[in-house]
């Protein structure tokens, strides 16, 4: 059906082949990750995460009701900020009181799941849609806010320039009901595209070096 909406992307699909999701995680693990990963390299987010997991020895990750109990003062002390510290009470709360709950995440429409997960403290529109494709594998999700998937559209149309988020989601429009599977093969061409230039400019740079 992709292929058939849209020429480009039907290119694209021949190149590339399958696209597959990699293995979905836990929710509340997922979310408390996304936290963590927030303006931050990922291996600083990581080092956190390690702490963060040695305040509960006994489990493989901690529930909800643990981070409850946990306090300013321990999840401070495993290098958490205290505003995301703010956050992982608040994600924590969410998941205790039902307005998270498996129903909701198994079954509500993409727009109420969403509206639910932007409620809690530091999880924006970008956040909850890679939430929606990677954690729950919605199909129709367009992460317009994305760096990535504007830039793969501007390669992939042969934009003059990076389009808008509006400009995307516009776009995106004749890729319903696979939008999810859409950006998945814009992201895998860019990065495509990306490693077929990396070995042009190893070896231009050998030769200027060559010549001094």
């Amino acid at each position: 059906m992709l292929a058939g909406a849209d020429p480009v992307l039907a290119e694209i699909i021949a190149q590339q082949g399958r696209v597959t999701f990699p293995e979905p995680r836990e929710p509340f693990r997922a979310l408390v990750e996304a936290i963590f990963n927030q303006q931050l390299a990922a291996p600083a987010a990581e080092a956190i995460a390690r702490r963060f997991l040695a305040l509960y020895p006994d489990r493989l990750f901690p529930a909800p009701r643990d981070v409850l109990k946990t306090t300013e003062e321990e999840l401070r002390g495993a290098g958490v900020s205290r505003q995301k510290a703010g956050y992982l009470k608040d994600l924590a709360a969410k998941f205790s009181d039902g307005t998270l709950n498996e129903q909701l995440l198994l079954t509500a429409p993409d727009a109420e799941l969403e509206k639910a997960l932007i409620s809690v403290k530091g999880v924006g529109r970008w956040t909850a849609d890679i939430f929606l494709m990677f954690t729950l594998q919605r199909l129709d999700v367009l992460p317009v806010d994305d760096l990535a998937l504007r830039k793969a559209v501007q390669q992939a149309y042969k934009l003059k320039q990076m389009p808008l988020p509006a400009e995307v989601g516009e776009r995106g429009e004749r890729w319903r009901p696979y939008r999810t599977l859409a950006s998945l093969y814009l992201w895998r061409d860019l990065g495509a595209k990306a490693k077929q230039r990396a070995p042009k400019a190893t070896k231009n740079k050998g030769k200027r070096r060559s010549k001094r």
